[in-house]
């Protein structure tokens, strides 16, 4: 019996310092992005999305009167489109304080890799897509785990555009 209480005790004392670490992880993954992309994460939605080509990524400001944000987003995502294409990769890994998954064999085909911006009503989105299956598989990586570490709760299935 008590055996069986203390590993119950143990077991839960493991499973509240993992959520704690997570909890830890995500605020870091905030505020560094805040700091990064030059927007708030309380004022903007992120979503990345899955297709058989690639995928995307997308921002969105909560409030549509929102110039200011809006305009941020257009600027970092018109920004980071070029950082990708030339292989830079710096501002995830300062986001995620990791490279993120992909991201070797991202930088290794960036060639065959094409990144087009395009601005929506509330913000923009990077199109990424390629015709190599290499390529479309380390975008996948790369966005599935965007999905996981902002906690966007997005499909992480492939879906048409």
């Amino acid at each position: 019996m008590k055996h069986a209480i203390l590993t119950t005790l143990l077991l839960g004392s493991i499973a509240s310092l993992a959520q704690d670490s997570a909890d830890h992880h995500h605020s870091g993954v905030v505020q560094r992005g805040d700091r990064v992309m030059g927007f708030s994460h309380d004022k903007t939605t992120h979503h990345f999305r899955l297709y058989k080509d690639g995928g995307s990524i997308e921002a969105l400001a909560n409030d549509p009167g929102d110039a200011a944000s809006r305009q941020e987003i257009r600027q970092h995502l018109q920004h980071i489109a070029g950082m990708f294409k030339s292989g830079d990769f710096n501002a995830p890994m300062l986001i995620h304080a990791r490279t993120p998954p992909g991201v070797p064999t991202m930088k290794k085909l960036r060639n065959q890799i094409e990144y087009r911006v395009e601005e929506t009503p509330k913000g923009a989105r990077v199109r990424v897509s390629s015709e190599n299956s290499k390529a479309v598989a380390a975008i996948h990586d790369f966005l599935r785990f965007q999905i996981q570490d902002h906690q966007t709760g997005d499909s992480m299935t492939i879906s048409k555009e």
